[in-house]
């Protein structure tokens, strides 16, 4: 079943959030989320993308909710699923699987 690649965004900073004192830094959670969503869904295309919410890229959507994880305190890293928040601070594999099976993803459980 063809399906658009989604995409997925990490807004993160390099300074681990103050209340994730123990947790990996925004671009350790970003590589190992790359690598767990590859290993689940082998062979389905995404997209997956980090955001420095301090730098953010010039695209209007990423800077706006840069400065919104900024403003509103959210703990980073925030995932988001094609604009969907499924995650703060300590990001759970299995919210963002079952985001990303509302799209079509199948796991190679499920396959």
């Amino acid at each position: 079943m063809p399906f658009k690649p989604i995409e997925i965004c990490v807004y993160g900073a390099e300074v681990v959030c103050p209340s994730c004192v123990n947790l990996p830094s925004s671009k350790e959670t970003y590589e190992w989320l790359e690598a767990a969503i590859k290993r689940k869904y082998p062979n389905q295309p995404f997209v997956i993308s980090y955001i420095d919410i301090f730098q953010p890229p010039d695209d209007e959507e990423k800077k706006a909710f840069a400065r919104k994880v900024i403003e509103e305190d959210l703990f980073y890293p925030v995932v988001l699923v094609e604009g969907a928040i499924v995650g703060e601070g300590n990001p759970k594999l299995k919210a963002i699987y079952e985001e990303m099976e509302k799209y079509g993803y199948k796991s190679v459980e499920q396959a």
